[in-house]
């Protein structure tokens, strides 16, 4: 007996089916001798297209990099795109593909709240981290989850610190909030109220709208009989512009404050001089390919050249999700797995890079990386950094 399970193990170690001291065999799904699976979903072909391929863009640049160093301890990072486009119905297709058919190790820099809250239950079931969503959502990483680990400051929390900072630079009593009439805006709203309650005021007014609304001069002349000397804005990029717009024909000329899902290069571009002035929060910024920064420089004419764009803050983010990625794999050491790599994750602190983006820094019990952002202003169709990290 004892003989044939002798004979047994050999011929398993010899099919690579055994994990022995002779070489390498991984359980670990996604992960072989020589390639690390990645995921990630996108929004490719629906309302928010323009923010998934550049995420997709940034990713792709920095897998290639990485590859092109020999990528991790022996390893080519493959990743795999799936567009939903930005319907949560088809990321839990998307996610079922990926975990259950193609079998990835994680899923990286997924778009969308919904589409997020949808999918990471089949990731979860699999083991499979839900790495760096790209949405600014608390249910990123609460209620707390170890397959969960987050980079985006709330919008909450956004609008909490940076609205009594500016309120300290401008002499404003009231303040009013415009916001979209969804959890977003709500997280716009909610964030408005408690840093109002820091410079010890109140909300003067507020008003809200309809996802997709165009017109919005019945909010804004609301705002101005309010007599609302800043309004903070629970908007995107399109309706950031028109209500904008929808102020300078009213000759209405209130501080306007937005979350950094109004921090896009599309808002100058689109509103030209109607968006001079406008305040938003941020983290990374957006890398010009005039940056002071020689290797911000350098690394968007790279971007540049390889996409025929110019590239984001989006892009950036997508470029910033594989470094991560990659140096936690690498502390994982020659036999990565789900747990390794979580601890990695959980004691190494990752620095602030080139973009400006914050130092992250994850627990066994904190999943967010940092809750830190900055503020940025529209000057002469750039946005130009006014109060930095930690700047009161």
């Amino acid at each position: 007996m004892m003989q044939k399970t002798r004979a047994a193990l050999a011929a398993l170690v010899g099919l690579g089916l055994f994990a022995g001291s002779t070489g390498f065999a991984s359980a670990q799904q996604g992960i072989s001798k020589d390639e690390i699976l990645v995921g990630t979903i996108q929004d490719l072909s629906g309302p928010l297209a323009g923010y998934g391929k550049q995420a997709r863009n940034g990713m792709l640049l920095a897998v290639e990099e990485v590859n092109e160093q020999g990528g991790i301890n022996g390893r080519k990072i493959k990743l795999l795109i799936e567009d939903a486009g930005y319907d949560p119905k088809r990321a839990v297709l998307a996610a079922t593909k990926l975990v259950q058919q193609d079998k990835i190790f994680m899923m990286l820099g997924h778009i969308g709240t919904a589409q997020n809250n949808a999918a990471m239950p089949i990731l979860f079931e699999k083991e499979v981290i839900n790495f760096f969503p790209l949405t600014a959502a608390r249910e990123m990483y609460e209620p707390f989850h170890r397959l969960k680990f987050s980079t985006v400051t709330t919008y909450y929390e956004q609008i909490r610190t940076a609205l009594p900072k500016l309120i300290r630079r401008k002499p404003v009593t009231k303040v009013c909030a415009l916001y979209q009439d969804d959890e977003f805006g709500l997280e716009v709203l909610r964030g408005t109220e408690e840093g109002l309650k820091l410079s010890q005021l109140a909300l003067t007014d507020k008003t809200s709208f309809k996802r997709g609304a165009t017109d919005f001069s019945t909010q804004v002349v609301k705002m101005q009989a309010s007599g609302c000397e800043m309004v903070v804005l629970g908007t995107i990029i399109r309706e950031t512009v028109g209500v904008m717009g929808a102020a300078r024909k009213l000759g209405y000329t209130p501080i306007f404050l937005g979350s950094s899902a109004a921090y896009s290069e599309l808002i100058p571009k689109l509103g030209g001089k109607i968006a001079e002035g406008l305040y938003a929060t941020m983290t990374g910024q957006i890398p010009y390919a005039d940056d002071p920064s020689p290797q911000v420089r350098r690394w968007a004419s790279k971007y540049s050249t390889k996409f025929n764009e110019d590239p984001s803050s989006i892009s950036v983010f997508g470029y910033t999700t594989i470094n991560v990625f990659a140096q936690a794999m690498r502390e994982a050491g020659p036999r990565p797995n789900t747990s390794k790599f979580i601890r990695a994750m959980e004691t190494v602190k990752y620095p602030s890079d080139m973009f400006g983006n914050p130092a992250l820094r994850f627990t066994p019990t904190k999943r967010l990386g940092s809750n830190e952002s900055r503020l940025s202003q529209i000057q002469d169709g750039r946005w130009k950094v006014v109060i930095d990290y930690d700047v009161q």
